[in-house]
């Protein structure tokens, strides 16, 4: 059975979904969720599923997950005193919500999954675009996957080990467990895959809600000694490099644009997701590292690789164990935000021809991005199998942020290129300005502090040019080649009962 006989059999469904022009808000024949007698042309995209609160949990269950248990000891590490900790976090919740408001102009006006790759796409063109697909698909979202998935199992298994580390395999064992029931409910429905985000956010919030209330009754006991400007780290490069640490804890807040075209009336849901969802997280990462100083002193954050754990022992007694239960949840709801937002990227990708002409198909029965999820998920237990993935991540954090910086160029670059198209939301222009002069501040600054990491950077962006000159530019290659790649796309199609959207030809 070849592709165009699948066509033919699913376009005598009764459940069609029709429009296959991007827009998030026409989905659907009737505007049904769920599928219904649409009568259409049996076209098979993404599905507009997602409401208001479901953009708003997909932001926190992906921006909330290990770095706020972690993070404080490398923010601390470099600014030396607490308060000026207290503001980098500050200044890292706003820096965030500044990014994420010029992203909400970028996401109304260009209506594709795909977020900064499809801004960047619609501004600088496949080449530039293409770096920033290779950086964030190949390394950057299933490394954070790995190890996010990584915490998972270490919590998992710590009340099993209480006195030593769980043992590295059976954690590695676990974390491969994790993605693959996430990767299930992300195939099976969409709705699920958000029923998870909801669940696990509301569960993440009230560790971190408990947390937060202890620390403002030990505010009420007058705790705050520990609340100084002493030993403060003045060097301009050390302030940037605490920055990293605040700005990866904050990190997932552009996941939702990813999912867009998935979004229930993005023009007005996607904003207000964003602001609710920065302004909560802001506000209690602060009060939740203002709790973590009123019982522990700077040595003791600096001498704890997980602080809440830490608090928790010191803070909670025999109860102590609640916590590392609560960072299991939080980890596995942002396993499942990356996954759901990450596999919209490969998505995104493969239907500008960037990637695979398999990713770029949809499930026929179940509506969802079937082999981009399992290629995010193959690609994340791949990485599993490396030693020292947080070096990599090191390695290409700046790369991450420096990429996020030219998205937000394209905001100022398309008011003078194109400045007749549709802005639902016009950002004034002192925010991308401000966006870019901090972006250009931690990134320069560290690669003068840390060359040889950043140096690894710039080798993983280079890696991306002979790959796109060798599978991207080059048109004309051997006719077996290109045979071969369409028999393993229609064996893929047969295997999962996937199909393509019809549009714009992959390159083979």
């Amino acid at each position: 059975m070849e592709t165009e006989s699948l066509n033919r059999k699913n376009s005598s469904r009764k459940s069609s979904i029709v429009n296959g022009n991007g827009d998030a808000s026409a989905k659907l024949t009737n505007g049904d969720a769920d599928g219904g007698d649409g009568g259409g042309g049996g076209e098979v995209t993404l599905k507009a599923k997602m409401s208001l609160l479901n953009g708003c949990t997909v932001i926190v269950g992906s921006i909330i997950g290990s770095g706020i248990f972690v993070s404080p000891t490398g923010v601390l590490m470099y600014t030396g005193s607490v308060n000026l900790a207290l503001i980098v976090w500050v200044v890292s919740g706003l820096f965030s919500m500044v990014g994420a408001y010029c992203y909400a102009e970028l996401g109304t006006m260009i209506t594709k999954s795909g977020a900064d790759y499809a801004y960047i796409m619609e501004t600088f063109g496949p080449f530039m675009a293409f770096i920033r697909l290779w950086i964030e698909c190949m390394i950057v979202r299933p490394c954070s996957q790995a190890i996010v998935a990584l915490t998972f199992s270490t919590y998992v298994l710590k009340p099993f080990f209480p006195d030593c580390t769980p043992p590295e395999d059976a954690a590695r064992l676990l974390a491969v467990c994790c993605i693959l029931v996430l990767t299930l409910i992300n195939c099976w429905d969409v709705k699920w895959a958000t029923a998870v985000q909801d669940i696990f956010t509301y569960a993440k919030l009230l560790a971190l809600f408990i947390i937060i209330a202890t620390g403002i009754y030990q505010l009420y006991l007058g705790n705050v000694q520990y609340f100084t400007f002493e030993n403060t780290d003045t060097k301009v490069t050390s302030l940037a490099l605490s920055f990293y640490s605040g700005l990866f804890a904050y990190n997932g807040w552009n996941y939702l644009n990813f999912i867009i075209e998935e979004l229930k009336d993005p023009v007005k849901n996607l904003p207000r997701a964003i602001a609710i969802s920065c302004t909560l997280v802001t506000i209690v990462y602060v009060m939740a590292n203002v709790s973590f100083y009123t019982i522990l002193s700077p040595d003791e954050v600096l001498g704890s690789s997980a602080v809440a754990v830490t608090y928790a022992e010191r803070a909670f007694g025999m109860l102590a164990w609640t916590i590392p239960v609560f960072v299991a949840l939080s980890t596995f709801g942002a396993v499942n935000g990356i996954l759901l937002t990450s596999s919209r990227l490969f998505y995104a990708g493969a239907n500008e021809g960037q990637m695979p002409e398999i990713l770029t198909m949809i499930q026929i029965q179940r509506f969802t991005p079937t082999p981009a999820v399992l290629a995010m998920a193959l690609l994340s237990m791949l990485y599993l199998t490396v030693s020292d993935i947080f070096a990599l991540i090191n390695y290409v954090g700046f790369a991450t942020w420096l990429s996020i910086g030219v998205a937000v160029l394209c905001l100022p670059w398309l008011r003078w290129a194109q400045p007749n198209l549709p802005r639902p939301i016009r950002v004034p222009m002192v925010f991308p300005i401000v966006y870019l002069i901090a972006t250009m501040f931690v990134t320069v600054v560290p690669m003068y502090a840390s060359p040889v990491e950043t140096g690894y950077g710039i080798l993983m962006i280079l890696s991306s040019i002979p790959v796109y000159l060798l599978f991207i530019a080059w048109k004309n290659k051997p006719i077996w080649f290109q045979k071969t790649m369409v028999s393993l796309t229609h064996f893929l199609q047969k295997m999962l009962m996937v199909l393509g959207k019809q549009s714009k030809p992959a390159q083979v």
